[in-house]
């Protein structure tokens, strides 16, 4: 292992460039986060109906027109990976080191890297969608919980055998969350 230089070129500043823009009925995220951490917004008997919105809800990727020709033959693939930048996260929020998960304080702190949180150094967040229709520079695709507004990074074509992990293995703590969600939805 090699120490970590300041000077490596590899880690010089980068530059992301936007290459189209969500729009959708999202306008806030279902969570908070500030200098102090994380909190969901949502009671949890409402996560799983809001997940299940989101599921439902189609969302436009509105490419630039410079990045149009870009999607041609995306219509091939069922599903994208859709790389977007947390656009509304509060400056204080990218300096978070480590949170509750989904803002639950029983569960202890976890590093950032080891969530799914929206606060980090670089807001970058990734979400599979399943592709509803192209129409030039217009990819509208269901189960994207960017907010609205959130400028586009990337989108890729999900491909089962490069992306799908073989027996992923998840801490009992996000397993556990997941088991919550579904039993609040059958609550209801």
């Amino acid at each position: 292992m090699t120490a970590f230089h300041q000077t490596d070129e590899a880690l010089a500043e980068m530059i992301l460039r936007p290459v189209g823009v969500v729009r959708n009925e999202i306008r806030e995220a279902i969570l908070h986060s500030d200098a102090s951490g994380i909190e969901l917004k949502e009671k949890r008997e409402n996560l799983k109906q809001h997940l299940q919105w989101v599921r439902e809800m189609v969302s436009d990727l509105v490419i630039l027109p410079e990045f149009e020709e870009m999607l041609d033959g995306i219509e091939g693939y069922s599903h994208v990976l859709v790389l977007y930048w947390a656009h509304q996260l509060p400056p204080e929020s990218r300096d978070l080191k480590k949170v509750h998960p989904m803002g639950r304080k029983e569960i202890p702190l976890k590093g950032i890297f080891a969530t799914c949180s929206p606060a980090r150094p670089n807001p970058v967040l990734v979400s599979a969608a399943e592709i509803v229709e192209r129409a030039g520079n217009l990819l509208r695709v269901r189960n994207l919980e960017a907010l609205n507004g959130s400028p586009l990074i990337d989108i890729k074509p999900y491909v089962q055998s490069s992306h799908g992990a073989e027996n992923p293995r998840v801490p009992e703590w996000m397993t556990q969350i997941h088991r919550d969600i579904e039993k609040a939805g059958r609550d209801q």
